[in-house]
């Protein structure tokens, strides 16, 4: 069940005007129950507001380092709804590749299970590379199998610190051409394969199809860049985070400036975004480009969907990446939703935006050829 009409989804949907933001040619969908510039989306506002007194009411308790790590993780994610209206099966393997084990889950109609050659999402789960998991996406990944009448994998991939890159991308890209290499035995038709997932999950993705690209191995046709990182690093191939670029309401702005948090460099080194301690084995990897997609060359990358949260700190790298895609001939749209904020496609069911999203995502599968 929904916590929003059916309506508001129809009007998000009706919103496909581009406009000009910053030199970058984007879609901003507003809900029309708050239109106001630099306000939080009214559903938005409403969790935001019980997620904070339950904060309040949470006992402080000294925390060795592998508990803080593990209250991280569970904090992450939300427990949203499933939408589906068919059944799904759900499939799951363990799989040997390279040096790890990697998990797939995948989700398909049952209704044409035995029918070949569907569309393909590869998905990325979010988590700062140190947590997230597989379940956190699992209710998104059926409602896009469903409403795409395509295989939904979701990759259960090795996490930092326990294992830093390139454990975890490495999985990712195993994954994707095991996939490709078995597409018959799934159903798929391994000419329309996207590879997609939000925030870290974005970053692998986009690295994923970056070494596609670099191998000639031409097994990405879509990337879903749901709010990712891009790049670790501040003042790079012209981006530069500022908190100017974020207008704020006075009666909100203590709520939403903790939300810019992710994506805003350190204090103390402005020229540099914290936690990739905990995923990278040195700074020097820091200029990877399967770390930072933005400094690699963007030329022959597969079509991109590329979504931002207005309130999202990646928001402005992941809208200077689309501009470079762009301008590198790659075919892109790019989507802001205005009042959201980070990790929105979690709180499917809660927020309309999360559903639209699975929409534009479908829409996206639906138009590989």
């Amino acid at each position: 069940m929904r916590e929003y009409s059916q309506e508001l989804v129809n009007a998000l949907q009706a919103q496909q005007e581009e406009v000009d933001l910053n030199g970058t040619q984007i879609i901003v969908k507003v809900n029309p129950e708050e239109t106001r510039a630099g306000y939080l989306d009214p559903y938005e506002l409403k969790l935001m507001k019980k997620g904070a007194q339950k904060q309040q009411e949470a006992p402080a308790v000294p925390l060795s380092p592998e508990e803080q790590l593990q209250l991280v993780r569970d904090s992450m994610g939300f427990p949203n709804r499933n939408l589906n209206t068919v059944e799904i099966y759900t499939g799951y393997e363990r799989v040997k590749l390279g040096d790890n084990e990697v998990g797939l889950w995948r989700y398909y109609p049952r209704k044409s299970m035995r029918k070949p050659g569907k569309p393909c999402l590869i998905y990325i789960h979010g988590g700062g590379w140190i947590g997230g998991t597989v379940f956190a996406v699992e209710n998104p990944c059926r409602l896009i199998a469903e409403l795409a009448d395509a295989v939904v994998f979701n990759i259960d991939y090795s996490l930092a610190p326990e294992h830093k890159f390139p454990n975890g991308f490495n999985d990712c890209f195993n994954a994707v051409q095991y996939i490709y290499e078995h597409a018959e035995e799934y159903g798929i038709d391994r000419n329309r394969i996207a590879v997609g997932g939000d925030s870290a999950g974005g970053n692998l993705s986009a690295a994923v199809a970056t070494k596609d690209r670099d191998l000639g191995t031409g097994m990405v046709a879509q990337q879903v860049l749901i709010y990712p990182c891009v790049t670790f690093l501040n003042g790079v191939n012209g981006y530069r985070w500022e908190l100017s670029q974020f207008e704020m309401a006075d009666e909100q702005r203590a709520m939403i400036d903790p939300m810019l948090g992710i994506g805003r460099p350190t204090d103390a080194d402005p020229e540099l975004r914290k936690g990739w301690e905990s995923y990278l084995p040195s700074e020097e990897e820091l200029r990877n480009p399967y770390v930072s997609p933005l400094l690699a060359d963007s030329k022959g990358l597969p079509r991109t969907l590329c979504i931002g949260a207005e309130f999202d700190g990646l928001r402005i790298q992941s809208e200077m990446y689309s501009r470079q895609l762009a301008a590198a001939g790659v075919p892109v749209k790019t989507i802001r939703y205005k009042g959201c904020t980070h990790a929105f496609i979690d709180r499917l069911g809660f927020v309309p935006q999360a559903e639209d999203l699975c929409i534009e995502i479908v829409n996206a599968l639906k138009a590989l050829k």
